[in-house]
């Protein structure tokens, strides 16, 4: 990586530490360049770092979709361990929190705007689809091969008070009954079980659960099957731009920062073949979902100086 992206990808993980809420409202001219786009289904997946998954060697089908769509090469996440990754996306910072404790614990539970509060304010609607789920709504801890600390949006006060809990936090058999019927939320987060996300897990689980190569290739499988979903769905084959992202909550344990991790940008009338090497982190992805959804009222770092849309990978052709 050459100097000017080291240092970019520096000042970009610093703000992670900073542990401030500011929400900026000046969108930069290549903001305004972001097209509209009526669905994004963000899935991410876990702990592994941009060279193990995009050497296409145990993850074929995510090295072919970013060869074949667009991948931003130089995308870093915020910090390890995971929660206070999946914080940042939907949040935009990560609330000083630096482990993987339950929302109930001290400092985990977060009064402050996020995605879902800034979507319904502009009357556009959201889902998470969590594979494994113990029930609709849940509120669990950790149920089998579901953990909330991958949730993201249930560490937020508003969504664990939230009227319509159950129809916002929901699971994988609610996301192929939305995608067949067409009732498609604007913004779709989906993570799938700590089996099929390449986390991994012992005790109960599948042998190919337990092992990094196995672990990836399973994951691999599981991408497969979410993108071609999606790819079926009425909202994918309409005239309005609709986008498939998947990212990682952070690298391998040890990387700067959160570590360099893997993200493809699929997009059904956006751009093919595209590779951007500009260095992004996660705020980066939620400034570009937040102008592609008309949002420029960013929330936390989403609107810091340093940070700028994926535009090259969201334009339309």
């Amino acid at each position: 990586m050459s100097f000017g992206l080291a240092s970019r990808a520096a000042a970009l993980i610093a703000a992670t530490l900073i542990g401030t809420l500011s929400v900026a409202a000046t969108p930069l001219r290549s903001d305004l360049r972001v097209p509209r786009y009526a669905h994004i289904f963000l899935i991410v997946d876990e702990n592994k770092s941009y060279e193990r998954v995009m050497d296409g060697q145990d993850a074929p089908v995510i090295a072919a979709l970013a060869k074949q769509y667009g991948a931003a090469t130089h995308f870093y996440a915020e910090t390890h361990p995971s929660e206070p990754n999946y914080v940042a996306i939907v949040g935009g910072a990560t609330f000083g929190i630096a482990d993987d404790a339950p929302f109930t614990a001290p400092g985990h539970t977060l009064d402050a705007p996020n995605l879902s509060t800034q979507l319904e304010s502009r009357r556009l609607t959201w889902k998470g689809y969590y594979e494994s789920l113990p029930e609709t709504g849940s509120l669990a801890i950790r149920s089998g091969l579901y953990a909330s600390k991958h949730s993201g949006f249930l560490n937020f006060r508003s969504v664990q008070q939230d009227p319509k809990r159950r129809d916002h936090l929901v699971d994988f058999l609610q996301l192929e009954k939305d995608l067949r019927s067409g009732n498609i939320p604007n913004f779709a987060l989906i993570v799938p079980n700590l089996c099929n996300d390449m986390h991994g897990a012992i005790g109960g689980s599948p042998f190919d659960c337990w092992t990094t190569r196995a672990l990836i290739r399973r994951g691999d499988h599981e991408i497969k099957k979410l993108v071609a979903q999606i790819m079926a769905s009425a909202a994918w084959s309409s005239r309005a731009n609709a986008a498939i992202v998947i990212t990682f909550d952070e690298g391998d344990v040890g990387g700067a920062g959160g570590g360099h991790i893997p993200t493809v940008v699929v997009t059904n009338h956006g751009p093919r073949h595209a590779t951007d090497p500009t260095a992004y982190t996660h705020y980066s992805l939620l400034r570009t979902i937040e102008d592609a959804f008309g949002i420029h009222n960013y929330v936390g770092h989403a609107g810091d100086a340093t940070v700028v849309p994926m535009l090259p990978l969201f334009q339309i052709r």
